[in-house]
């Protein structure tokens, strides 16, 4: 398949779901302006995840991420976009209460960071407010399987749709798509469960740990880019070791610091004696 043909202007969740079926669909997480630059190019769908709290500001999991959080990168990304459509997590407690809430937070997000869609973890639970959502002029996009905001209740990053479980997958994907996701997120389910979903809904589907099988795929930025080694899921391609030449870079310039090696000649400004 060919990738998705060059645009004059930035994609949009329409062109997303068109893309289901014709071409592979490229996604990755940013959350500042420099990397939403670089990525840009190259990706559909940029996603400001809630993975930040953890990539960025060093907490346990996504549940402790704030609104405020999901703005301020928001803001920041939507500076470095002008082709790759910009999607922006709502975060743990913005949407659970039912779809008022969800839509006070979402048009919140959508009108201070110019995000052109959000996304919402969860299923069956969550589709009343998806539809109230894009009722009302707001693009979602789903997120079923293993969701992060969820790991109490599922007692950790464990793969989910396996045995008797696939069917409450399948049923959540469903569930999203009916509502009017234009897409939805499978993360950390098996191949072949991710396949029939993807036969069975309308919409694209974005794979984390879901094979191959699905509409397109997504990674954490920092992960595939080695920046962030706290942990290394099974599903990550690392294609880069950014970190490792990172902490290589800092050693030598501490090491030429202290030797006053550095700054050399050609670092310092030529100017009258003292």
């Amino acid at each position: 398949m060919s990738a998705a043909p060059p645009t004059s202007r930035r994609l949009t969740p329409s062109d997303i779901r068109a893309m289901k079926g014709t071409a592979p669909i490229v996604c990755l997480t940013a959350y500042t302006t420099p990397i939403a630059r670089l990525v840009d190019a190259d990706c559909d769908l940029v996603l400001v995840g809630d993975s930040v709290g953890m990539v960025l500001h060093g907490l346990p999991s996504t549940v402790g991420v704030t609104m405020e959080m999901m703005i301020l990168h928001g803001r920041a990304v939507a500076r470095g976009l002008t082709h790759a459509c910009m999607v922006v997590d709502l975060p743990f407690g913005s949407y659970e209460e039912g779809p008022k809430q969800a839509f006070r937070n979402a048009a919140r997000l959508m009108a201070e960071t110019e995000a052109q869609a959000v996304k919402i973890e969860g299923g069956a639970r969550v589709a009343e407010a998806v539809a109230f959502l894009v009722s009302h002029g707001i693009p979602v996009m789903g997120h079923v399987g293993l969701t992060p905001q969820s790991i109490h209740a599922f007692g950790g990053y464990r793969v989910q749709g396996r045995g008797k479980d696939a069917e409450r997958v399948a049923a959540d994907a469903r569930a999203v798509a009916e509502a009017g996701a234009f897409a939805v997120v499978l993360e950390k389910v098996p191949e072949g469960l991710a396949r029939r979903i993807t036969g069975e809904i309308a919409v694209p589907t974005i794979g984390i740990g879901a094979s191959a099988a699905c509409d397109g795929q997504i990674l954490v930025v920092d992960d595939m880019l080695g920046m962030f080694e706290d942990f290394r899921p099974k599903f990550v391609k690392r294609y880069a070791g950014l970190g490792r030449d990172a902490s290589a870079a800092i050693a030598a310039y501490a090491a030429e610091v202290r030797a006053r090696s550095f700054p050399g000649p050609e670092h310092v400004f030529a100017g009258d004696a003292e």
